[in-house]
């Protein structure tokens, strides 16, 4: 799902992971973006995407995953955009979140009662809202078919490991080879 200001990699990297079982695995997969009109939304860092479908034309979804960025403050709020994730994540089989995608999925009452991560830097935003459990320091949670990851890499491990659980852990290894996603940051974080 994507809206103005969503932050690229949150949802490129996951449709790489994606469009990468499909093509190199033969998976069983349809990989689209949504927008509100399905028109072209401009996203974080300035690139432009033209959204597949609008929310009224998008087809039934499997699996639901929502970008963060400077964006979801915005939509966090609209109710548009809230209820369409209601309809979508109530017959999805999985529901996700990329970085403080978090945040809308909380908005829509899809994460109430759940363990969830997100950003490193919205811990504490997400920490004093209502109805869930934040944990920080981890790359990814799933707590039931809500999966949510803590930023960009993290959401590239969750797609991964969403392979493993649609097809097979060694699906998922293939496409990993297939992407050569062997992270080695060159330089250590430190805070």
């Amino acid at each position: 799902m994507l809206f103005d200001g969503a932050e690229e990699l949150d949802f490129v990297g996951p449709w790489e992971v994606f469009t990468m079982a499909a093509k190199q695995e033969g998976v069983d997969l349809e990989v689209f973006t949504v927008s509100r009109e399905g028109s072209e939304v401009r996203c974080a860092k300035g690139m432009r995407v033209r959204a597949d479908h609008s929310f009224s034309s998008a087809p039934r979804m499997d699996v639901v995953l929502v970008p963060g960025g400077e964006g979801r403050k915005r939509e966090m709020h609209d109710e548009r955009m809230l209820g369409w994730l209601r309809a979508r994540g109530a017959e999805a089989s999985w529901i996700t979140s990329v970085c403080t995608g978090a945040f809308l999925l909380h908005g829509a009452g899809l994460c109430s009662g759940r363990r969830v991560t997100t950003h490193w830097r919205a811990i504490e935003e997400l920490r004093a809202r209502e109805g869930l459990t934040v944990l920080d320091d981890v790359r990814y949670v799933r707590d039931g078919n809500v999966v949510t990851a803590a930023g960009v890499s993290a959401g590239i491990d969750m797609a991964l490991w969403m392979v493993g659980q649609l097809w097979s852990p060694s699906v998922a290894r293939r496409v990993q080879r297939h992407m050569q996603y062997e992270p080695a940051p060159p330089y250590a974080a430190e805070a």
